[in-house]
């Protein structure tokens, strides 16, 4: 779902109810939308990242990098990896995939959006474009994904649901990744997570690394609410804060349940403990 899909769902909504009210987030900012929120999942799984990394005093300069996907969340982790310093050089549609060993530039990236975002062309034409770049079309007889086999520092499954399994994971770990951190939701099976928890990697499921749209969304409607719309940086600068917050409540209550590193059980922990908490509060009702 994309502003297109959201403003036909709001001018439905509007119309059935003849009311105007920030129930669905992700408006045209004309009407009630916030900057950042069509880059927020993917800026947030890149934030996720790069705070995964620092606790090994490592950062995201230089590292080569995996991406599947090429819709928003896909886009716009590559600018942000772009603007940490790192070189994106894989990209993926439903037909297949390309890989760019020179890396997906700026000028590249801007290519691949208007490609996809207003022509809603295929990823294949990458090639005719870019001629350091290769295409694999998608062969539903293998039972491995081939864009998680080329040698990289990390990976950012950014498609869809099971785009990595167990074979993806082992081929991952082989070629040297050591974070990935997910933008889209559970994009990798049950197999491929005890995969990255064994080899003990830096693995950031999507329920806190692609958290960064559900927190602009938080955000937009609280621009709603006091009539207000704040300025690009600000909303950035808000959601890397809330990524940061995000990962410290991840990381810390793995520590403290005896599984440090896990970000699997600190994500689940944290968040069962913080409704746990609300519901005492508030006498159980």
């Amino acid at each position: 779902v994309g502003g297109r899909e959201i403003g036909f769902l709001f001018g439905q909504y509007k119309r059935l109810r003849n009311e105007f009210t920030g129930v669905l987030t992700g408006k045209g900012l004309t009407w009630g939308g916030s900057l950042i929120r069509p880059e927020a999942t993917g800026y947030g799984a890149v934030y996720f990242a790069a705070e995964m990394l620092a606790t090994r005093n490592d950062t995201l300069e230089g590292k080569v990098c995996l991406v599947s996907g090429s819709g928003n969340v896909a886009q716009y982790a590559c600018e942000k990896l772009l603007d940490f310093g790192a070189k994106p050089v894989t990209l993926s549609d439903s037909s297949g995939y390309i890989y760019d060993p020179e890396g997906i530039d700026r000028e590249k990236l801007a290519w691949v959006m208007e490609l996809k975002n207003v022509r809603r062309g295929r990823i294949r034409e990458y090639v005719d474009q870019f001629k350091s770049a290769t295409y694999t079309p998608t062969d539903p007889n293998l039972d491995y994904n081939p864009l998680w086999n080329h040698k990289a520092d990390c990976a950012f499954p950014s498609a869809t649901q099971n785009e990595i399994n167990g074979e993806d994971a082992k081929h991952l770990i082989t070629n040297g990744v050591t974070v990935v951190s997910e933008g889209a939701n559970m994009p990798t099976t049950l197999d491929g997570v005890k995969v990255f928890l064994d080899e003990g990697i830096l693995y950031g499921p999507g329920k806190a690394a692609n958290a960064g749209g559900v927190a602009v969304s938080g955000l937009e409607m609280s621009q709603n609410s006091i009539r207000l719309s704040w300025s690009r940086e600000e909303v950035d600068q808000r959601l890397q804060g809330i990524m940061k917050n995000i990962h410290q409540a991840a990381r810390e209550a793995a520590e403290r349940y005896g599984t440090p590193g896990n970000y699997v059980n600190g994500a689940n922990i944290a968040g069962f403990i913080k409704v746990a908490n609300a519901m005492m509060d508030q006498g159980i009702v």
